[in-house]
């Protein structure tokens, strides 16, 4: 009898980051990174969810690290709407995850997106987590996407954005004309490459009482 033991490979590529590097070999301008989020990413994103919330739009699902991480955290998945404009990883998120709306589509078109798949039927959504490579993309793009975003969230919604630069990756320009303000949330350095937390919010006007001039 062999006394050889067997050795394991930790650091073996898993089958979705195979999956995930196959689509960055094919257009690397189109998927961001070299890799999917690593699990303390996708953990720190969903920190930034608003207190109770019950429904999320991801855009760029990826192979769904995220989608996988929400259900856990307690989001049903008909409350999810997940776009991904890649068809190979489309049709990998919609065998994964069957009773969450998975969708094909342009994040500049979220809200139509939203009205043709039924998601908006029940209401705006809480939260949005994005992994789109935002840094990357012209002003008018990243404006286009932003304002679709913002269209279908609720008054008190947020937008939370993960990015690898060292900087806000929404232009201020963009912040600026949307009415809009960003937090540095957070920075994830087990992920590779380590990445930025971003929390995107609307501005809100400061109630000033009227003092008497009399």
């Amino acid at each position: 009898m062999s006394t050889r033991q067997k050795t394991s490979h930790p650091l073996k590529p898993t089958p979705d980051q195979w999956r995930f590097f196959r689509q960055w070999l094919k257009n690397p301008l189109a998927v961001a990174a070299i890799s999917p989020s690593s699990q303390q990413l996708a953990k720190q994103m969903i920190a930034e969810l608003p207190a109770g919330a019950k429904r999320v739009i991801e855009l760029g699902g990826g192979t769904g690290v995220f989608t996988h991480a929400l259900i856990n955290h307690g989001i049903a998945p008909s409350d999810m709407l997940v776009l991904e404009l890649n068809e190979d990883l489309h049709h990998h998120l919609q065998q994964r995850f069957s009773e969450v709306h998975v969708v094909c589509g342009d994040a500049m078109e979220l809200p139509s997106i939203a009205e043709r798949c039924g998601f908006a039927a029940d209401g705006p959504a809480d939260a949005v987590l994005s992994g789109l490579g935002l840094l990357s993309m012209s002003r008018a793009t990243q404006r286009s996407i932003v304002e679709a975003a913002f269209a279908v969230l609720a008054p008190e919604g947020r937008l939370v954005q993960f990015t690898y630069g060292p900087t806000c990756p929404i232009n201020k320009d963009v912040l600026a004309a949307l009415s809009l303000q960003a937090r540095r949330a957070s920075l994830t350095l087990w992920n590779m490459p380590p990445a930025t937390i971003y929390v995107i919010t609307r501005l809100r006007s400061t109630a000033i009482t009227p003092t008497s001039m009399r």
